[in-house]
């Protein structure tokens, strides 16, 4: 990691306070929601402001201090979210993140390093917030995705690392490339940009038809369909599986009435299909379709409903 030192002109703190959209970017990677990952930085600046000011002062690189201290609550946070999930109503998914909003909050990084310079440029070409990949990491150990996210996505060395992880390097070392073998594993087949946005408007096309024949040959044999309602909307609480289920589940959600309106937009830095709520006039977001697509098939069908994780699309 380049580290960023003082420099002339610059207190402690303004350094401290100019890594928070890289702290966001951080963070979101590895607790997957944007709310967990704002009470993290929270708790992180809550720390440094409870440095003395000599302490603040001391510290050669805030960067490395709050990424340090940024991973160990992240570390904390992943421990005891497996049991929070366990009591989770139905299926639990990432948050679905809005470009614009990442744009608005910062959440971006180049090499590592915060950047002030078009952020959502970064955010929305970047592999490491794809669906699929947060899917992916949600499967891992806390330290196997703390110390992927650290090294592959920031880029941090693993004798950093393995402090944060308190392991030894070698053993960090194997921790990030167990990771990278089962994230390259699940995504080897995954489709360009490009495919896997033609793929999904034929997909939406063949869902107006309401031919069942039709989306049967755009789905993966073994397709799985899950949805997020958190309990909160209706929502089916185990996966769909299987081609035939996740089509006839899909058409029998289009077929009931209603006032929801679907437009392709970019989400995760992939196209994804929005439903918004045309009775209200501020248009809210009511549900996010985000798909993984492989060999020219859709493999899995991730629905996002609950409200809890729409905020970057209808927060003000």
């Amino acid at each position: 990691m380049t580290e960023q030192v003082v420099g002339r002109g610059q207190t402690t703190d303004d350094a401290a306070l100019a890594e928070r959209p890289r702290l966001l970017a951080l963070t979101v990677r590895m607790l997957g929601t944007t709310a967990d990952a704002e009470d993290a930085v929270q708790e992180t600046y809550a720390r440094w402001f409870r440095l003395t000011d000599a302490e603040r002062t001391g510290i050669r690189s805030p960067q490395a201090w709050l990424t340090r201290v940024a991973s160990n609550i992240c570390l904390d946070v992943l421990g005891s979210a497996r049991h929070r999930r366990e009591q989770y109503v139905g299926e639990w998914l990432p948050e679905p993140l809005a470009a614009d909003a990442l744009s608005r909050h910062g959440y971006g990084h180049e090499h590592g390093n915060a950047t002030n310079t078009d952020p959502l440029d970064h955010v929305t070409r970047d592999e490491d917030v794809t669906m699929a990949l947060l899917v992916v990491l949600e499967s891992l150990s806390p330290a196997e995705r703390v110390a992927f996210v650290l090294h592959d996505v920031f880029a941090l060395p693993f004798d950093e690392i393995a402090e944060i992880v308190g392991r030894t390097p070698q053993a960090t070392r194997k921790l990030a490339s167990t990771a990278r073998k089962n994230i390259t594993e699940r995504r080897r087949r995954e489709a360009p940009v490009e495919r896997h946005t033609a793929v999904v408007k034929e997909f939406w096309t063949a869902c107006g038809t309401g031919d069942v024949t039709e989306l049967l040959r755009l789905l993966d044999p073994g397709a799985v369909l899950r949805v997020d309602g958190g309990g909160k909307v209706r929502a089916a609480l185990r996966p769909i599986l299987g081609a035939d289920r996740v089509a006839r589940f899909v058409l029998g959600i289009l077929s009931k009435p209603g006032d929801e309106r679907a437009s392709f937009e970019t989400v995760n830095g992939r196209t994804a299909i929005v439903l918004r709520d045309a009775a209200d006039a501020t248009n809210p977001v009511t549900g996010i379709a985000m798909f993984d697509v492989k060999d020219d098939l859709i493999a899995d069908v991730w629905f996002v409903r609950t409200p809890d994780k729409l905020g970057t699309f209808n927060h003000p």
